[in-house]
Parts: structure tokens; C-alpha cells; sequence
């Protein structure tokens, strides 16, 4: 596909749409399948604005299997041998949508959202600011803006409906919601998927400060991570090199848009205003160089 393409929503007429996310459109193939399509939508403050980044998609998906792939000692995860050709019968349809698609297990999502903490920024930092905690957990006092943690914590948040904001919660609630055996997993393997991420990153000179996991069950209870893993939708991204605290530093991710639309006097309810050619460019840019430095080499 030429280098500007950008695909804002999939079509595929042989499949059943289930869904379409602020990101991804989910098709079913069989009871025992779906197809995601990672589109180049991007939202902002929970709005999807109304112009896609070029590529953004392909990036994603490459950069979740880099990542599911690497973590398959720690937990099963989603993905299948089938590949998007194996379940569209369009040969010209399953080309396009091959770099952005996957075609992964059904599974039951968890009803909650696996939020690490490596820094103090974002809503931590606010309830921090607030509180002196965040997530419930006791934090030491004197804490600055993006400074790291004194250990990695588990700051879990609720799984808003759809134009919503999630809330942050209490480990409390999280056993409450799914139970202190599977919470106490998710927990775990959370911490040990993002430390494990966040040593690979600092060897290329990326500081992971915070992620966002998805898990899902199947018919026996058997726990996978699923949707997207550090990726820079889910994730924050800082270069080391220009890293400091005290400020929200700079990242490879949509920060860039974010500062765009803190210029507009927009009340950030939908519908999102239009991005100049230059902002949607340099987003790409900054995707596109957090694929290449954490891929490069491993």
C-alpha cells in the first residue's frame, strides 16, 4: 500500500461485523474465531477524531505480536495459526487488511482493565496529587510529576462502556469483581509482563511508564492476554534521553496530538475537530520510531 494510505474503517462484506472500537473493527468467523482489524483511527480524550494516521494500524499489530510472542513463557495469549487469507476469500480484501488483521481465539473478556504503573503520571499521578495514593495503594510523600515508583505497582481500572471514562479501582474490587484466585494471577503476571517489557525497552533507550492489559478466559477458565500489548495507544513511551521529572515528558505516542488539541479551546466532546496534515504526519513518525527501536535487534 502506498506509504499515505490510511484506512479509517474496514468493510468485509463475507463476515459478520460484531463491533467497531475506537480502533478496531471485530468480525466473527466461527464460534471459535474472530477477526480483528486494526483500522488507523485515532482517538483522543475518548473521542475518535474524524482523520486517520497513515499506517498507524500496520503498526500496532506488528508491535502486539513482537510483544505477545515475547511474553508466550509468562501466558497464552490470543493469537492462532490462521492467517486473515485462510478466512477471507477475496484474495485482493485478505492482502489489504493482512499487515493490520488478526485472527485470534474467542475468549471472555475480564471485565476490568490490567493497568502497571512504572512511573507517577496521568490519573496516578492526580490521585496522587489528591490523595497520596493511587489505586488504593500508599505511595511515599514528596513524589514528583513522572518520577518512577519506588517498585512497580498494579493500579487496575474499571472497563467503561463506550464513551466513557474508566475509573481507577481498588485491588479490593478487582477480587471482588472476579475472584482472589484469578485476580491474584492477572496481578502477577501483569507486573512480570511489564518489567520483563520495560528492561527491553530501557536497553534501546525508551522508558515504559505505564501500560494497559487486556485479559480474557476460556470455556475452562484458562487466563490469556488478548486486544493489544505496549503498544503506544496503551502504553507511554518516553525517550530517556530527553526524560526528566516534574513535567509530562515528551513520548512516542499520541501526547503529540493531544498538545495539538489543547490549543483549540475544544471541549473535548465528540465530534473531534479536524488534524492538519502536519500533526497526523509527525504521529505517524512517532509510531512508527517506537516500532523500529523496540523490534530493532531482538
Amino acid at each position: 500500500m502506498p506509504a499515505d494510505y490510511a484506512m479509517f474503517e474496514s468493510s468485509i462484506p463475507d463476515l459478520c461485523l460484531i463491533g467497531r472500537g475506537k480502533v478496531r473493527d471485530i468480525y466473527a468467523v466461527d464460534e471459535r474465531h474472530l477477526l480483528i482489524v486494526t483500522t488507523d483511527r485515532l482517538s483522543a480524550y475518548d473521542v475518535v477524531m474524524p482523520d486517520p494516521v497513515p499506517g498507524k494500524g500496520e503498526v500496532l499489530t506488528k508491535l502486539s505480536t513482537f510483544w505477545f510472542e515475547r511474553m508466550a513463557d509468562l501466558i497464552p495469549n490470543q493469537l492462532t495459526e490462521l492467517k486473515v487469507r485462510d478466512v477471507i476469500a477475496d484474495a485482493k480484501l485478505a492482502d489489504t487488511l493482512e499487515p493490520r488483521s488478526l485472527v485470534v481465539q474467542r475468549l471472555e473478556p475480564l471485565p476490568i482493565e490490567a493497568v502497571v504503573r512504572g512511573y507517577l503520571i496521568g490519573s496516578g499521578w492526580r490521585d496522587y496529587e489528591a490523595t497520596g495514593r493511587t489505586s488504593g495503594i500508599e505511595l511515599p510523600p514528596g513524589l514528583r510529576q513522572a518520577e518512577q515508583l519506588p517498585r512497580t505497582i498494579f493500579a487496575p481500572s474499571s472497563k467503561a462502556a463506550a464513551g466513557e471514562h474508566d475509573e481507577n479501582i481498588g485491588y479490593d474490587e478487582v477480587v471482588a469483581t472476579i475472584g482472589k484466585e484469578l485476580a491474584e494471577l492477572v496481578r502477577d503476571v501483569s507486573i512480570a509482563i511489564y518489567e520483563r517489557a520495560a528492561g527491553h525497552a530501557k536497553e534501546r533507550g525508551i522508558l515504559i511508564a505505564d501500560t494497559k492489559f487486556e485479559f480474557g478466559c476460556d470455556r475452562d477458565g484458562r487466563l490469556y492476554l488478548i486486544d493489544e500489548v505496549l503498544t503506544p495507544d496503551s502504553s507511554r513511551f518516553w525517550p530517556e534521553d530527553s526524560y526528566r521529572t516534574g513535567i509530562s515528558p515528551p513520548s512516542f505516542d499520541k501526547q503529540f496530538v493531544r498538545d495539538y488539541l489543547d490549543t483549540l479551546g475544544w471541549d473535548k466532546t465528540a465530534p473531534g475537530p479536524a488534524l492538519p496534515a502536519e500533526v497526523l504526519s509527525k504521529t505517524a513518525d512517532k509510531y512508527r520510531e517506537a516500532l523500529s527501536r523496540l523490534t530493532a535487534n531482538a
